[in-house]
């Protein structure tokens, strides 16, 4: 591998060196990467020293993007961070085998390739981010060799997840990865997740309380203006009228989504009659079977996943969110495409159980349903009829993405953290 240059402005004093081991990173737009990846380039402008170790990216199309390639290490300067790429198996079909390998694969690569980093760059913090648990490995390495803190930052439980979902289900291989999983959770000096439920887990997990810490996923709610629903260009693009009611998904569509759902919504909603059309907008493996069951329904609209900077735009075309979830998925993820969506000043309907973490964090801005169809069309039809309900839900979503989601006060949370040595 090539020698990189250093990321720190000449003459400009670097505060903490900070490297992150994180599978996934810009330019992907969706999930995990969108968290890491403004969480580097905000250290970086706060005058910290930033290096990734990643993979190229693939997600969610599951396929490596043009100008990149998963079989061999590169390096590059982005916004001010020194990213590390390392190979990458990436299938074209993820069965939960390809899965294991797909996650192995970086787990090899990315050891050489972070100890070799943390040996030049001489970190005070390795931030490893799960998923990926294959990856931590090379963090733990790393933190070893330098001499730094460890900090593991859960933003989903895959393990659990892989089994509850059925995309791994044998007994004993969940035992010897969930006892891989604890052994590892207990190696680091600080280990955070993203809301209160998933900081609850990981005590449940046998890591000491005093360890913990929630470190919330965030957005950028100066960004995310709140427009006027019917005077969007998406609505005129897609030729939808000003008066129809647009119910928005909008992110990864994967299995943990329970985007099956969406379909069987959108029959339910042309049955009616309702003046509802669904806009989904995404790319993954659950799209094709997605676009199949909506065929010839002239009420759906499909979009790919869209830049960033017509995301607030996107999330304003909204009037209702959706927000399906499949049941086994309660408390093993929060979704973080939430953020956005209380944000925009629009009401959620959530597929959440109560006494779920993502039912205590759309309760008061939006619905929480049953984890059905119908339950979710008729939360849907409730507020297509009721706009005073609409306005009330989206401005008090709005308030709490200011209160409880913005992003410098989250990233200045993680900053005080790190400067008392993450005890």
């Amino acid at each position: 591998m090539d020698e990189p240059r250093a990321n720190a402005e000449p003459g400009r004093p670097v505060r903490k060196r900070v490297l992150i081991v994180a599978l996934n990173y810009a330019p992907e737009l969706v999930g995990c990467a969108k968290y890491t990846t403004e969480l580097a380039e905000e250290l970086a402008a706060r005058g910290h020293a930033v290096e990734v170790v990643t993979g190229p990216p693939y997600y969610p199309s599951w396929s490596v993007s043009e100008g990149y390639s998963g079989a061999r290490w590169s390096n590059s300067e982005l916004n001010g961070v020194m990213v590390h790429r390392a190979p990458l198996y990436v299938p074209s079909r993820p069965t939960g085998l390809r899965r294991v390998v797909h996650l192995a694969s970086f787990g090899a690569a990315a050891m050489p390739t972070a100890v070799w980093v943390a040996r030049r760059f001489k970190p005070d913090l390795v931030f490893a981010v799960a998923p990926t648990l294959a990856a931590t490995a090379a963090a733990l390495a790393a933190a070893k060799v330098s001499g730094a803190k460890s900090w593991l930052h859960v933003q989903d439980f895959e393990v659990d997840a892989a089994f509850d979902l059925g995309v791994l289900n044998n007994g004993a291989a969940r035992k010897v990865a969930l006892g891989f999983e604890k052994s590892l959770l207990k190696r680091f000096d600080h280990v955070s997740s993203i809301s209160p439920a998933m900081v609850e887990r990981l005590a449940a997990k046998g890591v000491d309380a005093a360890r913990t810490s929630e470190f919330r996923n965030w957005v950028d709610v100066d960004a995310v203006q709140v427009f006027a629903s019917s005077n969007t260009r998406y609505r005129q693009e897609l030729g939808i009228p000003e008066d129809r009611i647009v119910a928005l998904y909008s992110g990864n569509m994967a299995g943990k989504q329970g985007l099956e759902a969406l379909g069987q919504v959108a029959a339910h909603l042309r049955a009616a009659k309702a003046n509802v059309s669904l806009l989904l907008c995404g790319d993954g493996p659950a799209r094709a079977e997605l676009e199949r069951t909506c065929q010839g329904m002239d009420t759906v609209h499909f979009l790919p996943l869209q830049p960033m900077d017509r995301l607030p735009e996107l999330l304003g075309t909204a009037d209702i969110h959706l927000l399906p979830q499949r049941p086994e998925a309660a408390d093993l993820v929060l979704p973080s495409k939430l953020t956005g969506m209380l944000a925009s000043g629009r009401p959620v309907v959530a597929m959440a159980a109560a006494g779920t973490g993502l039912d205590h964090e759309v309760s008061g801005c939006g619905l929480a349903v049953a984890p059905t169809a119908e339950a979710m069309t008729a939360a849907v039809l409730e507020l297509a009829t009721n706009a005073a309900m609409r306005r009330t839900l989206g401005a008090a979503g709005r308030l709490r993405a200011e209160e409880r989601w913005r992003k410098s006060a989250i990233i200045d949370g993680f900053e005080a953290g790190a400067d008392d040595g993450v005890t």
